[in-house]
C-alpha cells in the first residue's frame, strides 16, 4: 500500500551526524536524497523538523534562560534546520516550500493551512517549521498536528533505533521491538519515542505512526510505501 500523503518527523540531531551539533553538511545531503527517493513515486511529503541540534530548553536549563523565552529559541532553530533542508532538496531539483508558524517572511512563508494543502496537491513538499509556535508543545505535537490539519495518511517518525521497544535497547540487549503497538499501549508503559500529546492527538483521530530507522538506506522510502518495518502504532 502505497500512502497519497505522509508526515515526516525528523529529529533536529538527524542532521547533525557524528558532531553531534549543528549542521553536517554530507549528512544533510543524504536525508535529501532519501526523502527525493519518496516525492519521485508522486508521494506528497510534510515534514516537521526538530530544532534540538542547535538549542532545546531541557539541554539549556542552566543557562538562565526562562521556558518560554528557550522555546521561542528552539522554534527559531527548527526555522534554520527547515531552510536547510530546503536549499538541499532544492540542490536535488525538488520543489519545496518552507511554512512557519512564527512569521519570519524573508525566509518563510506564513503557515496556512489551505496553503499548505495547495502546495502539497501541486507536489511540492512542505516543510513546517516553528513547532506550533507556542512555548511548552514539542515538535512531536506539531507533527501530530499538522499531519491532521493536512490529511495525512500516516505520522512517520524517523529515529536512530529500529522501532519502539520495551526498553532502551542501546543500554539493555534484552530490549524487545514491538511490530505494532496501541495507542494506549504506547501511553500507559510511557513509551518515549514520542511525547504524550502527541500520541493522545493522533490516538483521538485515529492517525496512525510508523517508527522507524531512519538511519538505514531505503527504509524511508519503504515505510513510505506502506512496508512492514519498525513500529506501527495504530487503534
Amino acid at each position: 500500500m502505497k500512502y497519497n500523503r505522509i508526515m515526516l518527523k525528523i529529529s533536529g540531531e538527524a542532521l547533525a551526524g557524528d558532531k553531534g551539533f549543528g549542521i553536517h553538511h554530507s549528512t544533510l545531503q543524504k536525508i535529501a536524497k532519501r526523502i527525493k527517493e519518496v516525492a519521485d513515486k508522486k508521494i506528497q511529503i510534510a515534514i516537521v523538523i526538530g530544532g534540538g541540534n542547535i538549542w532545546r530548553y531541557r539541554d539549556t536549563k542552566e543557562s538562565g534562560i526562562e521556558r518560554t523565552s528557550s522555546d521561542a529559541m528552539g522554534m527559531l532553530a527548527t526555522v534554520m534546520n527547515s531552510v536547510a533542508l530546503q536549499s538541499a532538496l532544492e540542490s536535488l531539483g525538488c520543489y519545496t516550500r518552507v511554512l512557519s508558524s512564527v512569521d519570519i517572511p524573508q525566509l518563510a512563508e506564513p503557515y496556512i493551512r489551505r496553503r499548505a494543502v495547495r502546495h502539497l496537491e501541486k507536489n511540492r513538499i512542505v516543510i513546517c517549521a516553528g513547532g506550533t509556535g507556542n512555548p511548552f508543545f514539542t515538535t512531536d505535537s506539531a507533527a501530530a498536528l499538522r499531519a491532521l490539519e493536512l490529511n495525512c495518511d500516516i505520522l512517520l517518525k524517523a529515529t536512530n533505533v529500529n522501532g519502539v521497544y520495551d526498553k532502551d535497547p542501546r543500554k539493555s540487549r534484552s530490549a524487545k521491538l514491538y511490530e505494532e503497538l496501541t495507542y494506549q499501549q504506547a501511553i500507559e508503559q510511557h513509551l518515549n519515542v514520542m511525547d504524550q500529546a502527541a500520541f493522545s492527538l493522533c490516538a483521538d483521530q485515529n492517525l496512525p505512526i510508523r517508527v522507524f530507522n531512519f538511519g538505514k538506506e531505503g527504509n524511508l522510502l519503504k515505510a513510505a510505501l506502506g512496508e512492514k518495518i519498525g513500529t506501527l502504532v495504530h487503534q
